[in-house]
């Protein structure tokens, strides 16, 4: 631990008036917009979180592989400041807990300690700080707690009152956790998203696995583009069968563009043959998100698209840990010229919902706010990953109300692997709107009669139009 460093955030209490502005015009009015959304249900459609949890619905073993080892934003941190990974993902659960409590002091200041502080006084019931001296006693109490009924995964699913979940899928996965839950009975609403990524990367060394999986999965071999092509609809469409309202796509940049002629076949087949550059990946990639939204409009599934992160930048991490374990790098992105010909072909009809993310701030206001203001497609989707944040909130309504407005945004997403920071993450994004909200009305911008439904859709309102939930 640094020296002179006190190791705990303030578990102890959480005061009540958190995340709110400091000037009591503000905070007042902050307080009474999130008095009317704080317990509104949860809809979450957009996350990672493993629908085997919930179809087994067996008891969590204990705190350290629930909290600490799934969540990215708690590795990096801890990585960064010189805890081995090796030590935090395979180590003793108990002395990993005991290393995650001596470095809990890193996350002041942060969303992630914000959400931890959340989590463990809201969810947890834990009274104390957590520190190098209290972490054994709050790693029992917590694994006590887990083994009662009430910490089972459908229980807290129940008691964080989520309307609706929705993970994030290979094209190819078969689903039986989701088909588990269905057959289960019970009534919580888990839904699938098709996320066809591993498709895209003709260029990568996983592609001819990933294209033999989307074969097993359909039922046949896949041959030919035009085989790869209604393949892929046909996995969308068992998707929503088993309730999938949204379909997501990770890419480096938002590059569109329809290839002309015979040219996606032969590019496909060069793929076949493993003879494709990064170049015609890139061509192909464009190609396919143009497929992407024509299909959308014939299915009704949502695109999501996810540009600007740079996966697995530290090679050694991903070589020797995998992929997710904090090393996702944001890049520049530019989106008015490469949407632009999936916006003309596409961005013109309602029936198609394009919501479009970025971890590129310099784009809110001289991109992404002007496309989402004039294309009836297009909605912006909240801020993501290094910018779900308190600050990055902030940032992201005073640089798209103006031009946009709040009813082309996406509402909330939690994007998260970390199934118990759920309820923090949307208790956060509702104090930071409450309050943005509160700022407008004490300025005389609207009053608080426009911003209670305005702090609803944000809550709430606007998560279930854009996915069709």
């Amino acid at each position: 631990m640094a020296p002179g460093v006190r190791a705990g955030l303030g578990t102890d209490s959480l005061n009540p008036d958190r995340f709110f502005d400091s000037d009591p015009a503000i905070r007042s009015v902050a307080r009474a917009l999130y008095e009317e959304t704080r317990a509104l249900p949860i809809v979450s459609p957009h996350g990672h979180v493993d629908a085997r949890i919930l179809a087994e619905n067996a008891p969590f073993p204990e705190p350290t592989s629930l909290i600490v080892q799934p969540d990215h934003y708690i590795l990096r941190l801890l990585y960064a400041n010189g805890v081995q990974l090796d030590a935090l993902l395979n180590g003793d659960p108990r002395h990993v807990w005991q290393v995650f409590a001596e470095h809990y002091y890193l996350f002041r200041g942060t969303p992630t300690g914000a959400w931890l502080d959340h989590e463990l006084h809201e969810v947890f019931g834990v009274r104390e700080r957590l520190s190098a001296d209290t972490a054994a006693r709050v790693y029992d109490a917590i694994r006590e707690r887990l083994q009662s009924p009430e910490f089972r995964p459908r229980a807290l699913f129940e008691r964080f009152n989520i309307e609706v979940l929705a993970t994030t899928d290979a094209a190819s996965d078969m689903l039986e956790h989701h088909c588990a839950i269905r057959e289960s009975g019970w009534k919580g609403r888990v839904i699938p998203t098709f996320r066809p990524d591993a498709l895209f990367r003709i260029a990568s060394r996983g592609w001819a696995g990933a294209l033999d999986a989307l074969g097993r999965a359909d039922g046949e071999p896949v041959r030919d583009y035009l085989g790869f092509v209604r393949a892929l609809a046909d996995r969308r469409a068992y998707f929503k069968s088993l309730g999938a309202t949204a379909t997501d796509h990770a890419v480096l940049e938002p590059y569109t563009g329809a290839l002309e002629g015979e040219e996606a076949e032969r590019l496909f087949h060069q793929a076949c043959q493993g003879e494709v550059t990064p170049a015609d990946e890139r061509r192909f990639t464009a190609h396919l998100l143009m497929e992407m939204a024509r299909l959308s409009l014939e299915d009704g599934l949502t695109m999501q698209i996810h540009p600007g992160s740079l996966r697995d930048h530290n090679r050694l991490v991903s070589e020797r840990f995998g992929p997710d374990r904090g090393g996702d790098i944001p890049v520049a992105t530019e989106f008015t010229r490469n949407l632009r010909p999936l916006l003309n072909a596409y961005g013109n009809d309602p029936r198609l919902t394009l919501v479009v993310f970025t971890l590129d701030e310099s784009t809110y206001s001289r991109e992404l706010a002007p496309l989402a203001g004039h294309y009836p497609a297009m909605r912006l989707g909240p801020p993501w990953w290094f910018f779900d944040s308190m600050e990055g909130m902030r940032r992201f309504r005073e640089q798209t109300t103006e031009t946009a407005g709040i009813y082309k945004t996406a509402g909330f997403n939690d994007d998260t692997r970390a199934f118990c920071s759920i309820p923090a993450r949307h208790d956060l994004a509702r104090r930071i709107d409450a309050n943005s909200l509160a700022g407008l009305v004490a300025r005389h911008v609207i009053d608080e009669n426009d911003a209670r439904p305005m702090a609803r859709a944000l809550a709430y309102d606007l998560a279930k139009q854009t996915y069709h939930l």
